[in-house]
């Protein structure tokens, strides 16, 4: 309920909801001012009634419409489109009603208020809307005046910079705020997860450490069942632990990176980015195997990964692990080292058991169990990578898992 009011509070601080007040503002203004201008010079129309009517349909239009540029949600391609045109009519028609200015270097009918109709391409959609929508209204004011001068350049260069300007800012803002939302839910997941994790340790740890205690102190039976809990309580606490830990480094490279991914990837105008294709940590994928015979090793720093790959290359290890409980005993420990190379992630998988027999992985493959051949070596061998197993009878087995940073293209 907290994160759901703090994304809304987000939404109400939007940048972007000033500048479509600010629009609103600005063609009722320029409606004005277009007609102003046509009443003070509409001795000189040769065809007065085309200004007319023309300025009937703008006001009507401009009135009507003042909903639809209050907002993005409001502002569709439809209306954008039906905007954009009458303002190239009114330039087409300049003209036809009969001004001479028109064509020689004054304003058209609908004057600045064509300006208007590209900053809504360019609230909505960004500074590629707004260039559209300005080659549109540029093409429009060379048709009607017939030749290329530098008053029209001028005038379409003022709009276009201005519109692809103001596009830009409000792609910008939008990945601000995106970021903003994202580092609010990851901190409100944090105190979540820093509640919960005070919770366990008042109840569920002290219990487990209590039985651990009892059990020890009784003996028989009670001595099994409390070194059960014993390896309960390690696991629990290095979950609680391990979570905590990768929770806080994710935020901080979350609200790092958040708006160059933004950037890098395509978004459609009301901004809705591909979290899917985000880099996953693989610390976190492979912390949860801890525990009292489980040794995890990670380096301090987030080990990134594209998310098919860490999926596949944490699936390997659990393999290995199902294998290390399966061959090597319930005495035996395991070791998961993770090595972040420039190039290359290596992760290591290594017990102290009997190891295996020389001669045996080739006889189980050939029996129909795969688990080394399709489990591990199959996985990695669809991600790019590699899979070594060395194992000495009598001194355990290790397993080398190598995924190269870079992801072959399919």
């Amino acid at each position: 309920m907290g994160n759901t009011a703090r994304r809304e509070r987000v939404v109400r601080m939007s940048v972007e909801q000033p500048l479509w007040r600010a629009l609103m503002g600005y063609r009722v203004l320029t409606m004005v001012y277009g007609i102003g201008l046509f009443a003070s010079a509409y001795e000189v129309y040769e065809r007065p009634w085309v200004g007319i009517a023309y300025f009937v349909v703008l006001a009507v239009w401009t009135l009507a419409t003042l909903p639809q540029v209050s907002g993005g949600r409001r502002c569709t391609k439809r209306f954008l489109t039906a905007d954009l045109t009458i303002a190239v009519v009114g330039i087409l028609l300049s003209p036809v009603a009969g001004h001479d200015r028109a064509v020689t270097g004054g304003s058209t009918l609908p004057s600045i208020w064509t300006a208007g109709a590209v900053l809504a391409w360019a609230l909505k959609g960004g500074w590629r809307w707004a260039a559209t929508a300005s080659v549109a209204i540029g093409v429009s004011n060379v048709v009607q005046r017939g030749d290329i001068s530098r008053s029209i350049i001028h005038n379409v260069l003022l709009v276009c910079i201005a519109g692809i300007a103001i596009g830009y800012v409000v792609e910008v803002a939008r990945a601000s705020e995106r970021t903003l939302a994202r580092a609010l839910e990851i901190e409100a997941a944090t105190r979540e997860r820093e509640r919960l994790a005070r919770d366990i340790h008042d109840s569920v740890l002290q219990v487990l450490a209590m039985v651990q205690r009892r059990g020890t102190a009784l003996g028989g039976e009670a001595a099994e069942l409390g070194r059960m809990a014993g390896e309960q309580e390690v696991a629990l606490r290095t979950l609680v632990a391990g979570g905590l830990t990768h929770t806080s480094r994710a935020s901080e490279d979350t609200a790092l990176g958040a708006v160059v991914r933004a950037f890098d990837r395509p978004d459609d105008p009301d901004g809705h980015p591909d979290d899917d294709a985000a880099p996953r940590d693989l610390r976190s994928l492979l912390a949860g195997h801890a525990g009292a015979r489980v040794t995890f090793a990670e380096p301090g720093a987030p080990v990134l990964m594209p998310p098919a790959a860490a999926r596949e290359l944490a699936a390997a290890v659990s393999a290995a692990l199902d294998n290390v409980r399966r061959h090597a005993g319930a005495d035996a420990h395991a070791w998961i080292l993770v090595e972040d190379e420039p190039d290359t992630v290596i992760v290591t998988v290594r017990d102290d058991g009997p190891g295996i027999p020389d001669g045996r992985l080739a006889q189980a493959e050939g029996e129909g169990r795969l688990g080394v051949a399709q489990s591990i070596r199959g996985r990695l061998r669809d991600i790019g990578g590699t899979a070594e197993l060395i194992s000495v009878p009598g001194q355990g087995t290790e397993v080398e898992l190598n995924v190269p940073k870079k992801q072959r293209t399919p």
